[in-house]
């Protein structure tokens, strides 16, 4: 064999060593690469958000609590994120900006016919069977009263909603006046928007409005913590029931989290135990013994009234 073969040779052997040596310090490169791609993916945050139906303060410290459990439950990292009132929380969600909300139903229905595949996953126990109530200031008069035709009783009142979205504070109040045939045009003055229930208790309380409409479970929880002055404030008609809050989840969570995330979502939720200590907190901070499952079929009636309202086009 001649000096020049064997030299190509070693030549070739060298750079057949070189390209395999190359490849194997590729390989780890690649790996890590694909796996810190993987990690970023599991630590993309759900973000969870609330309509702001009452005191901001307790709004956030419920939605916080429930965050810490869902992180912990799910195996991701889960944040809260505050909106500024109900219609903010229906645009982020269409947006894609919040993954979960605690709506009320009328929210809840707006926000999953501006998404496809939305769901209607969990709600509270009480929710199945809620109700609105009317309050008047006592210095109005106004005695209770027990049916729907009463409310007429109001024609020539100040009055006050919540919310403008609310389904509590507006769109079930406003469906029961107007089956007592009475229209916004006969109260006294514009009609009010508090903004939250909390805020139509304080408004009626103080005389500004001589009656408001709010949700119930508000009204019970604040006469329990006794912040409510009954001297100038009571109830004079509770409404007929139907549903209300619920938790919607957006369908991108499954292509970030994999498939049946949403389940795994609506099994913490109803997994919420009264017999642990912290989780029993939580469910105290969203006045229910349990969170049960629902679905997107139980607001049909909602959907209905709010078109009828105009609160849904």
């Amino acid at each position: 064999m001649g000096q020049y073969t064997i030299q190509r040779r070693a030549a070739l052997l060298g750079m057949l060593v070189g390209v395999m040596m190359a490849a194997c310090q590729s390989t780890p490169e690649a790996s890590t690469t694909d796996a810190e791609e993987t990690t970023a993916a599991t630590e993309s945050p759900l973000i969870v958000g609330s309509i702001p139906d009452q005191d901001p303060e307790k709004v956030q410290r419920q939605a916080e609590k429930l965050a810490a459990y869902l992180s912990e439950e799910l195996g991701v990292p889960v944040e809260y994120q505050p909106v500024t009132d109900y219609a903010a929380a229906v645009t982020a969600f269409r947006v894609g900006d919040l993954d979960l909300v605690w709506f009320g139903a009328l929210t809840g229905v707006q926000a999953r016919l501006q998404v496809e595949g939305a769901a209607a996953i969990a709600q509270r126990d009480i929710d199945e069977q809620f109700t609105s109530v009317f309050v008047a200031n006592t210095a109005s008069g106004i005695e209770p009263f027990e049916n729907t035709s009463d409310l007429a009783v109001l024609k020539e009142r100040t009055f006050t909603f919540g919310s403008e979205s609310s389904t509590s504070g507006r769109l079930m109040p406003q469906y029961f006046i107007q089956q007592a045939n009475v229209t916004l045009d006969d109260f006294k003055g514009e009609v009010g928007f508090s903004g939250n229930h909390d805020a139509t208790i304080k408004l009626v309380e103080a005389g500004t409005y001589e009656v408001g409409a709010l949700n119930s479970e508000v009204w019970e929880s604040r006469l329990a913590e006794g912040e409510i002055a009954t001297d100038q404030v009571q109830l004079i008609w509770e409404t007929p029931p139907y549903y209300n809050y619920h938790w919607v989840i957006h369908p991108e969570v499954e292509a970030r989290y994999g498939d049946g995330f949403m389940d795994q979502v609506q099994a913490a939720l109803v997994g919420l135990d009264a017999g642990d200590a912290d989780e029993q907190e939580i469910l105290d901070l969203f006045s229910a013994t349990q969170f049960i499952p629902t679905q997107n079929e139980n607001y049909q009636q909602i959907e209905v009234i709010g078109r009828e309202l105009g609160k849904i086009q």
